[in-house]
């Protein structure tokens, strides 16, 4: 069964939020190995004992629940209530008094609701490690280089939040010594249970965060969390308080889904083949406190990748300018920009301005739209495109080298395209038709390639 799960669509629901270790069993209870996370664990040199897998019963609903180890005899269960927001400057004193409403403080965002088990487990220590340490220990660990990349894009997006949360530069951040064992391991262990199951494409629903305040050795802070705002903020995600006063989404939980769903919003229609439950240490009061992850095989109709599309009418602008503009859109993050004459009331000759983009660049294309051209207004639509697997190879001609693009559909090439501007360079230089350049790089390409 595991093996059929790889390679499909992955959608996580997180109607109650999402932390590391939650994300961490959901994946084990849809059927990825748990020795493919202890063996990353043991990879970035954590030890072979950091894990504890059970399962739960979360309002009615069996889950796979996941403890992390941190300190001898000491274990953590983030479920909510709990914010993992570690980080803070090593040189700032702070109160590590353990509040009997609140348990540790470990930061700005303290723990809030987890069990810590008895007073001997408190006794840790309270040393720190900056976030250059933690990206230098993931980079020369034995993990493959994939979940080496994978995981330190999400810690950079923990590292980025939290300086900008407590004013700090990105390599003056440090994580408490608890903060950043149970961090790596949820993240070394989320990276490398993704790196194993390689989605096609992974969407999210809108991600509940909770709301009200939090009480902190700093002050009564609000939830959500600084940090997984503003982590989920600059991935651009769809959120909501979730209708409970406690925390629902962790920095580490927001980290590790800005870094790869590439869809928000509502499941896509997909044949489920998988589906498992991760569970958080609290009951909520109205809904399971689990996150979802579903596994499935997209349908004929969600198979091509989802981009937005603008489009304006303008008939008042000169043609000399088009040029230009369609540039600074792409410039902006434009995937593609088209002109084309359209006519418009009393006959008027006009131009239709297109444009496709993605949600991550939409608000800078439309300001330079908005900038260059002359029009008031546009319309956008979401609409799905397929994209054919694409690669840059070199071949040698009679004229010289040339950079083609490749494009492959079930692995089968089906289209070669010759770089213009450099068959153009080397027509000029060989003083040679273009369109003989042009060809010899066609011919060169089927081939060596095919």
């Amino acid at each position: 069964m595991s093996s059929s799960i790889r390679g499909k669509h992955l959608h996580f629901d997180c109607a109650s939020g999402i932390a590391g270790d939650m994300c961490m069993g959901a994946l084990i209870d849809a059927g990825v190995p748990k020795d493919v996370i202890s063996e990353a664990i043991v990879a970035v040199g954590l030890g072979d004992d950091r894990l504890r897998v059970e399962t739960v019963i979360k309002s009615g609903i069996a889950s796979t629940n996941v403890w992390v180890r941190c300190e001898e005899g000491q274990t953590k269960s983030h479920g909510h209530g709990a914010t993992h927001d570690h980080a803070h400057d090593a040189d700032h004193g702070h109160d590590h008094g353990h509040d009997a409403d609140h348990g540790h403080d470990h930061g700005d965002d303290a723990d809030h609701g987890h069990d810590h088990g008895d007073d001997a487990d408190h006794a840790h220590d309270h040393s720190h490690h900056h976030y250059s340490e933690i990206r230098e220990r993931i980079e020369s660990s034995a993990l493959a280089p994939g979940v080496i990349e994978l995981a330190l894009r999400m810690f950079e997006k923990l590292a980025v939040a939290e300086a900008k949360m407590h004013g700090l530069t990105i390599e003056t951040v440090a994580f408490h010594e608890v903060g950043a064992v149970d961090s790596i391991v949820d993240v070394v262990g989320c990276a490398a249970a993704l790196h194993w199951l390689a989605p096609a494409s992974v969407s999210c629903s809108a991600v509940a965060m909770g709301k009200g305040t939090v009480k902190c050795a700093h002050g009564i802070l609000p939830v959500p969390s600084p940090a997984a705002v503003e982590i989920l903020m600059a991935a651009k995600a769809p959120v909501s308080d979730g209708g409970l006063s406690i925390e629902l989404c962790t920095p580490t939980g927001a980290a590790i889904l800005a870094t790869v769903v590439g869809m928000w919003g509502t499941m896509p229609e997909m044949v489920p083949v998988a589906i498992g439950y991760g569970a958080g240490d609290l009951d909520l009061p109205d809904r399971p406190n689990v996150v979802r992850a579903m596994l499935g095989e997209p349908t004929a109709s969600t198979q091509a990748e989802t981009v937005i599309e603008l489009s304006a009418n303008v008939d008042d602008m000169s043609p000399e300018l088009c040029e230009h503009a369609m540039e600074e859109m792409m410039r902006a993050g434009a995937l593609d920009v088209w002109w084309m004459p359209i006519s418009m009331k009393k006959g008027r000759p006009a131009l239709g301005l297109g444009v496709l983009c993605e949600d991550a660049t939409k608000d800078a294309v439309v300001t330079a739209l908005f900038r260059e051209t002359t029009s008031i207004g546009l319309r956008y639509k979401r609409v799905h495109r397929t994209v054919l697997e694409r690669g840059m190879s070199d071949v040698k001609t009679r004229f010289g080298t040339v950079a083609v693009k490749v494009a492959r559909h079930d692995g089968k090439i089906v289209n070669v395209a010759p770089e213009y501007e450099q068959c153009r360079a080397l027509a000029r230089s060989c003083d040679a038709p273009l369109k003989d350049v042009y060809a010899s790089a066609v011919a060169a390409a089927e081939m060596f390639l095919r």
